[in-house]
């Protein structure tokens, strides 16, 4: 390329760098602009560059759609309803009958002093007590096909117990939790009494309006103040005849 070449295209460049706006782009920068997206995700952290004072828009804003929810892990752990009525659990837990209340009763078993005597009709529980006198609580018993009738003696006893559904009660209800730690939501309740090498329990229960049915998998159920004055009354060795 020849030094004159090169010293057109200079000039050319120069008159062109100071020609004066032409009106359309002049006018353009006041044209209607296009939504500026802004994130529904207040904790993106570009969202905090977008306040008042930084914001250099003149155009709408408008907020994007939250994105769709992840489907749920297979391997994530199923929950778990309680299977009662909704009219149910409005229940007060002090909407119990009277009878099922713990009261101090006379007693003509053949079961001596310091013996848990569980009368699975009635939905009773009694704590034999010396001179022909029983303490008696409401209980909740097994469901038709559930019931069971036997002698045990208490092996172990547990504040605030954790919960292990069995085998064959997680084949019958596979949404179970495989476990669930002790506490206020847990089935067993403030306090569980281990029977033998069974599987089964007298335990209390947070759904005290089922006391007095036969709605459980077998365990015997208390309200959960009254399997803590039961508990506080016996111990490990204690005798227990289900009737």
């Amino acid at each position: 390329m020849t030094r004159s070449t090169l010293l057109l295209a200079s000039a050319c460049a120069v008159t062109a760098l100071f020609a004066p706006t032409r009106p359309a782009d002049a006018e353009s920068r006041y044209a209607a602009r296009p939504p500026v997206i802004l994130s529904p995700d207040l904790a993106a952290p570009w969202v905090m560059q977008l306040r008042p004072s930084y914001r250099d828009v003149t155009g709408p804003v408008v907020y994007a759609p939250p994105p769709p929810e992840a489907p749920a892990s297979r391997y994530a752990a199923p929950v778990r309803h309680a299977a009662v009525d909704r009219q149910e659990a409005r229940r007060s837990a002090d909407d119990i009958d009277p009878k099922f209340l713990p009261t101090e009763v006379d007693w003509d078993g053949k079961q001596g002093p310091g013996t848990i005597v569980v009368d699975t009709g009635s939905r009773h529980l009694y704590l034999v007590q010396a001179g022909g006198k029983a303490r008696r609580y409401g209980v909740g018993v097994g469901r038709p096909g559930f019931r069971w009738a036997g002698t045990h003696t208490i092996t172990r006893k547990a504040e605030w117990p954790g919960w292990t559904p069995p085998p064959a009660m997680l084949k019958r209800k596979p949404d179970l939790p495989r476990h669930m730690d002790g506490g206020p939501d847990n089935p067993l309740g403030a306090r569980a009494l281990y029977l033998g090498s069974t599987e089964y329990r007298i335990h209390g229960s947070n759904e005290p309006w089922t006391i007095g049915k036969a709605v459980s998998s077998g365990c015997i159920r208390m309200r959960n103040e009254d399997v803590t004055d039961l508990y506080g009354r016996v111990g490990v060795g204690t005798k227990v005849v289900v009737l």
